[in-house]
C-alpha cells in the first residue's frame, strides 16, 4: 500500500523577544489539558470537520510531542519552517516521538492570538485540506509564547495502531470470513509463511499470498479476487513483522489459501 509525506506552511520570518515555554503536555494524555491553546484549536478543527460532516480528530500524545520540538525550534530560530539546517525531517520527529502512521502532513504557523491562528489555517487553502482531510485522523497540537507573538504547529496523522501478531491475524481472518469464505483460521504454518520471501510451510496450498498495509480493514484487490473466485473453500492467516525501510508503519500478512 502506497505511503505519502506532505508539508504545507505559513512563511514568515521576524525576531522575538526572549522564549516563554508553555508547560510540557504529559505523554500519556488522550487529550490536551482543557482551556489551553492547544485544547483551543483541537476543539476548533473538529468543530469544522463535524460542520463538513468529517470524524473528529483524535489527540495523539506522541504526535504532541514531536509538534512541540518543532515549535521551540521554531522559537530558537525565530522563523517558521517544516525543518531548519540540522533538524531531521517531520516524518522522523514523529516517529522518534513513537508516533505510528501511514501519512502525515503538518501545519505551521505564527500570529498575536489563538483564534487568529486556526482563521489563517482555515482562510489558506493546503492547510484547510490538511484540517479537513478525510484520510486523517490523528493530531498533536503545541502552541509556545515568544514575547506577544505565538507560533503554533499542527502535525497531522493517518494513525496506524499498535496490533499484536495474534490481533493481526484475527482481523484478517474475519475480514475474510466476512467474503463468504467458510474456514478460515490463524495457523503458525501461515505465519511461518509470512516470514519468507517466497514458498511456504506445511500443506502446499493452492495459493499464496504476501502483502503489507497500513489499513488490516481492507483487503487487497488480488486478495479480494482470489477470495471471491470460488476455487478455494479455506484460507490460513498469519501475521509476521513488516520489512523496515522507511518511516511508515505498516502490517505484514501471508494468506493461505487451499
Amino acid at each position: 500500500m502506497g505511503t505519502s509525506l506532505r508539508y504545507q506552511t505559513i512563511v514568515a520570518a521576524i525576531v522575538l523577544p526572549a522564549l516563554l515555554i508553555t508547560p510540557t503536555l504529559r505523554g500519556n494524555s488522550s487529550r490536551p489539558p482543557a482551556s489551553t491553546a492547544e485544547s483551543i484549536l483541537l476543539n476548533a478543527a473538529n468543530r469544522d470537520r463535524a460542520a463538513a460532516g468529517l470524524e473528529p480528530l483524535h489527540w495523539d500524545a506522541a504526535l504532541a510531542v514531536a509538534a512541540r520540538q518543532h515549535a521551540q525550534r521554531m522559537v530558537q530560530m525565530h522563523a517558521l519552517s517544516h525543518q531548519f539546517p540540522g533538524e531531521p525531517p517531520m516524518q522522523d520527529r514523529a516517529r522518534h516521538a513513537g508516533a505510528r502512521f501511514s501519512l502525515i502532513a503538518e501545519n505551521v504557523a505564527e500570529g498575536p492570538n489563538v483564534p487568529g491562528l486556526h482563521t489563517q489555517w482555515m482562510n489558506s487553502p493546503p492547510h484547510r485540506a490538511n484540517l479537513l482531510d478525510r484520510g486523517l485522523n490523528a493530531v498533536g497540537i503545541a502552541v509556545l509564547q515568544s514575547g506577544n507573538v505565538l507560533f503554533a504547529v499542527e502535525d497531522f496523522a493517518t494513525a496506524v495502531p499498535t496490533l499484536s501478531l495474534d490481533a493481526q491475524e484475527s482481523q484478517v481472518a474475519s475480514e475474510i470470513a466476512a467474503r463468504g469464505m467458510g474456514a478460515v483460521k490463524a495457523t503458525p504454518n501461515a505465519r511461518k509463511t509470512c516470514e519468507l520471501d517466497r514458498g511456504w510451510a506445511g500443506q502446499r496450498p493452492g495459493s499464496v499470498l504476501r502483502y503489507e498495509t497500513s489499513d488490516l480493514r481492507r483487503l487487497p484487490g488480488d486478495v479480494d479476487q482470489k477470495i471471491g473466485s470460488g476455487k478455494y473453500r479455506s484460507a490460513a492467516v498469519g501475521a509476521c513483522e513488516a520489512s523496515g525501510g522507511d518511516d511508515f508503519a505498516r502490517f505484514r500478512i501471508a494468506i493461505l489459501l487451499y
